[in-house]
Formats: C-alpha cells, sequence, structure tokens
C-alpha cells in the first residue's frame, strides 16, 4: 500500500509504531470528545451508528479513484467501430474489362481493443530487463489483491462485529471515565494473543512464553487500575463489562480478518471500510426501533452543535483512525495493534486530570506501567520473533535446578562403581 512494498521489515515495523502512535491520539482525543458530547446527548447507539455509517463515504473512491471503477469492468475490450480510409478509385462495384465485378468494401472496419492483461504483456516485452522483473513484481501484486467482490463479502462479514465491539465502547464511556475505559480495552491484547495462538495469520502473530507474561503484566496493571476503579463507583463499573466485552470483539474482529488477508497489499483498505459502513447502516438500522420502544435509548434528534461535534469526531476518530490503525496492524502485527490500545492511557490520564481535573490514586499510575512497557516489549519480541528469553531462561532454570538434584545421585553412583571395580579387581588378584 502507498508503494511501501520495497520497505524492509524494520523499516515496516518502525512506520508501523508511528502511525500506531498517531492513532492513539486521536483517539485520545475522540474519547475525550465523545464524554464531552453525552454530557448533553447520551445516545451511544446513536453516535456510534452515525459515525460507522460516516465510512461508506469512503466507497466515492469508485467516482473519483481510476484503479477502482477499473475494477468494474470487464477484461475484454468492446468493439469499436472506425471510419476506413481507403483509395475511391479503388473497390468501386463497377464491371471491369474482363466483365467481373470488383468488390465494394465497407467504409467502416471494427477494431478490438486489446484486453489488459495482454496489453501488460506486450508492455512488458518492450522493457528492459530490470524495468521487466519490476513490472512483472507490480502485476503479481495486482493480481493478488482482492477484487471487489471480494473486499465487499469481507465488509459484510465484519460489518456488525466491528459495529457492537465500537457500540460497546460508547458504552464504556458513558458509564465510566475515559482513561479506565482505556485501560480495559487494553485487555484485547491477551484475547488476540489467545485467538492468534488459535487461528495464527502470519510469524509475526506466533505464540510464544515470552509474549504471554508481557501480556499477563499488562493484565497485571489492569487489575491494579480496576481496583482503583472501585474508588469511583459504588457498585460494579457497568462501563468496565462494556469494555471488556468490546476487548473481546476488537481482537476477534482483528485476528479473524488477519487471517484472510495476511497482507496490506491483497486489500483496499479504504474499501474495505467504505463496504463496512455500508452494510452497517443497512443492517443495524432496526436497532433504533428496538432501543426507542423497549426505552433503553429513546430517539432524539441532535441539535446543530451536537450535530458538528459528532460529525468532527466521526470524520476524524473513526474514519480516518480506523483506517490508520488497521493499516498499522498490517504493518506491525495483530498483537501490536491491540495493545496500542494501551498507549493511550498515560495521554488520557493527562487530558482527565488537565481538562477535567480528575484526581486518580496511586494505583492508576502505578498500573498503567506495565501496560505501557509491555507494548514495548512485544514490539521487541515481533522483531525477533523466533527469539524467546523467557522459555530459554526458564530452559536454563530448569536444567540447573535437575542438575543440582541429580548430582548427588550420580556422586553415589560413581562411587558405587568405583568400590564395584575395587572389589572385583582384588577378588581377581586373589
Amino acid at each position: 500500500m502507498f508503494g511501501l512494498g520495497g520497505l524492509s521489515r524494520v523499516q515496516r515495523l518502525i512506520l508501523g509504531i508511528i502511525v500506531l502512535l498517531i492513532v492513539d491520539v486521536i483517539w485520545v482525543a475522540s474519547s475525550e470528545l465523545t464524554e464531552y458530547i453525552f454530557n448533553k446527548y447520551q445516545k451511544p447507539f446513536f453516535t456510534t451508528f452515525v459515525k460507522t455509517g460516516m465510512m461508506s463515504v469512503y466507497l466515492l473512491g469508485f467516482i473519483f479513484w481510476k484503479p477502482w471503477r477499473l475494477q468494474c469492468k470487464h477484461v475484454q475490450g468492446e468493439p469499436i467501430y472506425v471510419p476506413v480510409k481507403y483509395d475511391k478509385n479503388s473497390g468501386t462495384d463497377s464491371d471491369d474489362s474482363s466483365g467481373r465485378r470488383s468488390i465494394r468494401f465497407n467504409n467502416l472496419s471494427e477494431v478490438r481493443q486489446l484486453s489488459e492483461v495482454h496489453a501488460e504483456d506486450a508492455v512488458i516485452s518492450r522493457l528492459s530487463y530490470s524495468a521487466s522483473l519490476k513490472a512483472e513484481e507490480d502485476r503479481l501484486n495486482a493480481l493478488s489483491k482482492l477484487s471487489v467482490k471480494q473486499v465487499a463479502k469481507l465488509g459484510f462479514i465484519f460489518s456488525v462485529i466491528w459495529f457492537f465491539a465500537n457500540f460497546a465502547y460508547q458504552e464504556a464511556l458513558l458509564d465510566t471515565e475515559a482513561a479506565i475505559v482505556n485501560v480495559l480495552s487494553s485487555t484485547s491484547g491477551l484475547f488476540t494473543l489467545v485467538c492468534a495462538a488459535v487461528y495464527p495469520s502470519s510469524s509475526s502473530d506466533r505464540f510464544s512464553l515470552s509474549k504471554l507474561v508481557a501480556v499477563m503484566f499488562s493484565i497485571g496493571g489492569v487489575v491494579v487500575v480496576s481496583i482503583s476503579d472501585l474508588n469511583f463507583e459504588d457498585e460494579i463499573p457497568v462501563g468496565a463489562l462494556w469494555a471488556l466485552c468490546g476487548a473481546i470483539l476488537y481482537a476477534l474482529y482483528l485476528v479473524s480478518l488477519r487471517r484472510k488477508v495476511d497482507h496490506e497489499d491483497k486489500l483496499d483498505i479504504p474499501m474495505f471500510f467504505g463496504f463496512v459502513g455500508l452494510f452497517c447502516s443497512l443492517i443495524m438500522w432496526p436497532g433504533f426501533l428496538i432501543l426507542h420502544y423497549s426505552k433503553s435509548e429513546e430517539f432524539v434528534w441532535p441539535t446543530k452543535s451536537q450535530w458538528f461535534f459528532i460529525t468532527v469526531n466521526g470524520l476524524v476518530g473513526t474514519v480516518f483512525s480506523e483506517f490508520l490503525w488497521l493499516w498499522g496492524c498490517f504493518l506491525t502485527s495483530s498483537l501490536i495493534g491491540t495493545l496500542a490500545l494501551g498507549l493511550t492511557i498515560p495521554l488520557t490520564m493527562i487530558a482527565d486530570s488537565v481538562m477535567k481535573e480528575v484526581k486518580y490514586t496511586w494505583r492508576f499510575y502505578l498500573g498503567a506501567v506495565p501496560i505501557f512497557a509491555s507494548f514495548f516489549a512485544i514490539s521487541f519480541l515481533t522483531h525477533y520473533e523466533n527469539w524467546d528469553p523467557v522459555l530459554v531462561a526458564f530452559k536454563k532454570l530448569l536444567h540447573c535446578i535437575c542438575k543440582k538434584r541429580l548430582k548427588p545421585r550420580l556422586r553415589e553412583l560413581d562411587r558405587e562403581q568405583t568400590e564395584s571395580l575395587i572389589i572385583g579387581g582384588g577378588s581377581n588378584g586373589s
């Protein structure tokens, strides 16, 4: 994507981390803006529906982006009829001197366009050797890309999962502080690790003991933060349950998509999100009726100022950020992409402290440290995917323990063997 096929693995990883850091900043601002909207307009389903529907704006690419339009056309060209230039003195319908009639030709000829595949072959055959290799590589990448029909099918499959993952996140923001929601959402790293172990999509998502320790280290921070959350709530925090539900759905959505599409060059990410937005709008609208008549979320039309904030939040915090996030996940790995959610925690704490003067206990800051550190640990382990330092240390420790326990037994065996040799030698001498 964007002509990045020539980047090395390290460059792709660094670029992916930078992209995910940008997404973190956008998500922090989006979560704060969402809480501001919910202060006067507490309609999480409506805001999720509108922001998701905005992603269908990507489908305008079929109008303005020529490569998308070409995918919708047939490979075989249609015949074109063009005038024929010929000598008027020849090809008449008069009799010649021998009495035979001459032939009159039609003044139009049928010209059939060469198909794009054969046209590319003709162009490549005229290139130099090095240029032809590059052109052939580009053509193979284009042939491996999913068709419009296949992208639409993926968008239909993942639209419902994606919608409910975002809806759970919106509900969590409605019930509790943004910083706490982002901390609990970071548990998607554990669910991603489990899902990737069951359904691995690439070598970067391979399960290892070191990754498990890093994720559990992050979960430990989440537990500490959850304990501090009890200071904000007099009862079991409902927002925490919504955040965990969204984390599970996000992990399922990302790992399943990475399993079907292992490289970003095979998928037009804007086209995919365009179809997700379209199918969410077509499928999820009955939710308004269910929530309205059940009085769970009565439908109320937002004011002009509320519409403005919802639109800005949707275009930047959903349409643009979701594209960057999925792209960053393809450049790095599914686990890094989900653990990147944890990096929003220190930024959100700063935003909450400055803008809303929220006071957090020392447990909250203590729990945020391992979550932040786990992201960079997983990034390091993704680069050295065949290295599992925790497993190596565990094997060495086990070897030392076994060797220490077996050492006295080995000495005893050596002593018994020596005594038997001495006794045997003495009997032979006698």
